[in-house]
């Protein structure tokens, strides 16, 4: 069975996890390799039991390799099809209707748009003209964040304190699609990684240097437990196996700020070497796994049936509350 890894401008993860996979699936008759692609063919069968996707959203051949890869029966991390309809304001949504704390957040009509589409004042009929941004403000608060609603590495992310700087931003973001949301004025920050939806390690994480710091007990059990368990709702939700999920905590509660993250940094000057050695170990042990047992309608997010007990759930206590009434 081969393990592949599709990844970018990495020089530390991709080789030590390679030989990591190699030492440890010995035994099971388990390889990993570099993924290599020519060309790919319709009616030739996958040459990987599960692929490690770390560039897909760079590269569109890769993507739509993956696709035809899963569908043959390749596990994908992360799942090719829901990367690539996700995006921040939907996932911020289902988050929130779930239980897990999120900013009040906005999803902001485009300021412009790619020079090769052709719009016209008929094609933009159905947005209101001009925008209340001082209403929308008003309803995130002050300061808020302006930044994509789907990207990431902290491209076109924009701190901004009152209507002037608000505009000021805005009219930089053509042609992507903005999110307008709360600052939590934080006094804890962790970033959590995440392998295989529910193994969590929580890190101390400093947003403003970009920098992860080794530092246990950072965390009070109680707090710690709930941000486990808002970053597992969050990953069955989405079904992502491979994700960086950001909480800022204020007043007691993890608002979870940033989770659509399913190629995340692991090289080792970002993440510490006491960090990456822990990363190297379980995405090795996650993949073998899933080699030997995994399957790839797993992958698939539980959104739909999540909210569908959280509803039955209410309705449930609203007619017990009724009953005892």
């Amino acid at each position: 069975m081969k393990i592949g890894i599709l990844c970018g401008r990495e020089y530390s993860f991709p080789p030590a996890f390679i030989a990591r996979v190699n030492e440890l699936g010995a035994p099971h008759g388990i390889t990993a390799e570099f993924v290599k692609l020519g060309g790919t063919k319709m009616d030739e069968p996958p040459h990987y039991k599960v692929i490690v996707d770390r560039i897909s959203h760079e590269v569109e051949y890769y993507r739509g390799y993956l696709k035809w890869a899963m569908m043959n029966g390749t596990y994908v991390i992360n799942n090719p099809f829901w990367w690539t309809a996700d995006d921040k304001f939907f996932n911020y949504s289902v988050a929130a209707k779930l239980g897990v704390a999120i900013p009040r957040t906005i999803l902001l009509p485009q300021k412009g748009y790619p020079s090769d589409v052709d719009i016209t004042s008929e094609s933009l009929r159905n947005l209101e003209y001009p925008i209340d941004w001082d209403a929308l403000l008003d309803y995130v608060g002050r300061p808020a964040f302006l930044k994509p609603f789907s990207g990431g590495g902290w491209k076109h992310v924009y701190k901004v304190h009152n209507r002037e700087e608000l505009l000021a931003a805005y009219d930089a973001t053509s042609p992507y699609c903005m999110t307008l949301q709360q600052g939590i004025e934080f006094e804890q920050y962790v970033r959590c990684f995440t392998f295989g939806k529910t193994d969590i390690t929580a890190v101390v994480y400093d947003p403003k240097a970009r920098r992860y710091i080794v530092e246990h007990n950072y965390l009070s059990p109680e707090l710690g437990a709930r941000v486990v368990r808002d970053a597992q709702t969050i990953n069955r939700a989405l079904g992502y196996e491979m994700n960086t999920i950001e909480f800022a905590i204020r007043d007691g509660i993890p608002y979870a700020i940033d989770f659509l993250n399913p190629a995340p940094a692991f090289e080792r000057d970002r993440i510490t070497d006491f960090y990456f050695n822990i990363v190297l170990d379980k995405m090795s042990r996650l993949v073998i796994d899933r080699a030997l047992h995994g399957n790839p309608a797993n992958t698939w997010p539980q959104w739909d049936e999540m909210l569908a007990e959280a509803s039955h759930g209410k309705s449930a206590a609203a007619g017990a509350e009724a009953r005892n009434a």
